[in-house]
């Protein structure tokens, strides 16, 4: 029995199960769609796909980095309790070995491949995880850097960091502890910008809008010389650096240095270049919805 693309669509609205999986099930059962939705059923792909509407904004951000290719990858479950689950975070470990050799252009790229360490796809190995733990789990993002790349993860999979850097000092053993402190603080700091120059020229012109606007608004201020007030704006702009640019922030473990004169300093001490050129920051559950829940509520519906 022949089956249509309404048929794939009707038999998704009934299960909320992904496209393929409903026409592999029409497919092995003839188009019949009562036996379509039994074999969703008894592959468990059903029960996945009613756990996908539930929120995940808790689980695990994971690093791995093999000779000069750099991953951080961010995969949300429903409760923290999963990030401490052996086989969740295994499964974490392998999606990032999987983007480190493969280099995908992005996430729907990356569920379709075959997942490092395993003989399915990384679609079919977080399915699998679904079903034996119970939640809804999501591959959310990733960052991928090839270079001179080290990594760091804060607070047991909360926030990952990838540090880039166009050095000579890769083989020196003072580089691996310079890097991990840049990303220490990136982790802490959370900076919008790498450098001064990459702060946009509509971010600075709004910046400068509001010093200006409470220049206007003080009394003590409103009456100064414009070329005072110009002044002060450009004061004011090095305190925007110092909270927004990486390079220029104070740096967490001597605040008498900026990020930047740290890493002179050890590039000095080491005999060499260390230019940092790229950082990125994932931190887990950030932006997403958090669920809610009541336990007296849980319980008092449990026992009616």
């Amino acid at each position: 029995m022949a089956f249509t693309a309404a048929d794939v669509k009707e038999l998704r609205e009934k299960t909320g199960c992904g496209m393929m999986d409903c026409k592999k099930a029409l497919a092995a059962t003839d188009g019949d769609m009562e036996k379509a939705v039994e074999f969703l059923r008894e592959k468990g792909l059903a029960a996945v796909a009613k756990k996908a509407s539930r929120i995940a904004a808790e689980g695990l951000v994971v690093a791995d980095v093999e000779g000069n290719v750099g991953v951080i990858l961010e995969v949300n479950a429903e409760t923290d309790f999963v990030a401490k689950n052996e086989t969740f975070v295994e499964m974490c470990n392998n999606i990032a070995a999987t983007i480190v050799k493969e280099n995908p252009a992005d996430v729907d790229a990356l569920m379709a491949l075959p997942c490092a360490n395993t003989d399915m796809t990384v679609e079919e190995a977080v399915r699998d995880r679904i079903q034996v733990i119970g939640e809804n789990m999501k591959v959310r993002r990733f960052v991928r850097m090839e270079g001179n790349v080290v990594s760091y993860v804060h607070a047991g999979g909360k926030i990952g960091v990838l540090v880039n850097f166009d050095t000579d000092l890769a083989d020196k053993d003072g580089f691996k502890t310079a890097a991990k402190d840049v990303a220490m603080q990136v982790a802490f700091s959370n900076p919008s910008y790498l450098a001064k120059e990459d702060v946009p020229a509509d971010v600075l012109e709004k910046e400068k809008e509001i010093i200006k606007a409470q220049m206007d608004n003080d009394p003590k201020m409103a009456n100064k010389p414009e070329k005072v007030k110009e002044g002060i704006v450009n004061g004011k702009l090095g305190n925007f650096y110092k909270d927004a640019c990486l390079k220029e922030q104070p740096f967490v473990k001597d605040e008498k240095l900026s990020v930047q004169a740290y890493l002179d300093s050890q590039a000095k001490a080491m005999g060499g270049k260390m230019v940092l050129t790229a950082y990125a920051r994932l931190e887990k559950g950030e932006g997403l919805e958090k669920r809610s829940d009541n336990f007296a509520d849980e319980v008092a519906s449990m026992i009616k």
